[in-house]
């Protein structure tokens, strides 16, 4: 029979692994908590002195404490991870579900940049700026799914144009 590990070790192995926020560390740890609880019920021990939901929670607690959780490395991983392929709609939609919030340097730095990331992403999925109104729909709609705003994708697909222009009058 393989040896259980604990809860500590598989939350310590998660976070080796990558930043976690703290709502889905809770809910990867839950199910392990509870399957604890039952095994130790079966087994005939007494019952723990913490409910499975507040075990989770004082490790929680404990790996913050001890800064193996952070609150501002996940922010940064998960902005890092998302900033090349998504706009600051879906970015800090994505950290709302996590129950994170974004900094305000972090959101500035986002806003800043979101104009040219957007172009970027347009140029790596369409070889060439939309040449009717049916492609410049499909290419909004695409830059709309990735969370760019609609101001953005508005100056993304003009200044894409306006360099079409460029090239052609050169």
């Amino acid at each position: 029979m393989k040896a259980q590990r604990s809860l500590r070790a598989r939350a310590l192995q998660w976070l080796a692994q990558r930043e976690h926020s703290r709502s889905e560390l809770r809910c990867k740890l839950q199910p392990h908590a509870v399957a604890e609880a039952q095994a130790a019920a079966d087994a005939g021990a007494q019952a723990a002195e913490l409910a499975p939901a507040a075990r989770v929670d004082a490790l929680l607690d404990w790996l913050e404490a001890h800064n193996y959780l952070s609150h501002e490395r996940f922010v940064e991983s998960r902005v890092h991870a998302r900033a090349s392929r998504f706009g600051n709609l879906r970015i800090r939609q994505e950290l709302k579900q996590h129950q994170v919030a974004l900094p305000a340097e972090a959101a500035q730095a986002l806003k800043d940049s979101e104009l040219q990331r957007a172009c970027a992403v347009l140029e790596r999925k369409f070889a060439k700026p939309p040449s009717n109104p049916a492609e410049r729909a499909k290419q909004a709609r695409f830059l709309a799914g990735r969370g760019f705003s609609p101001e953005v994708i508005a100056r993304a697909l003009r200044r894409d144009g306006a360099e079409q222009h460029a090239t052609f009058d050169g």
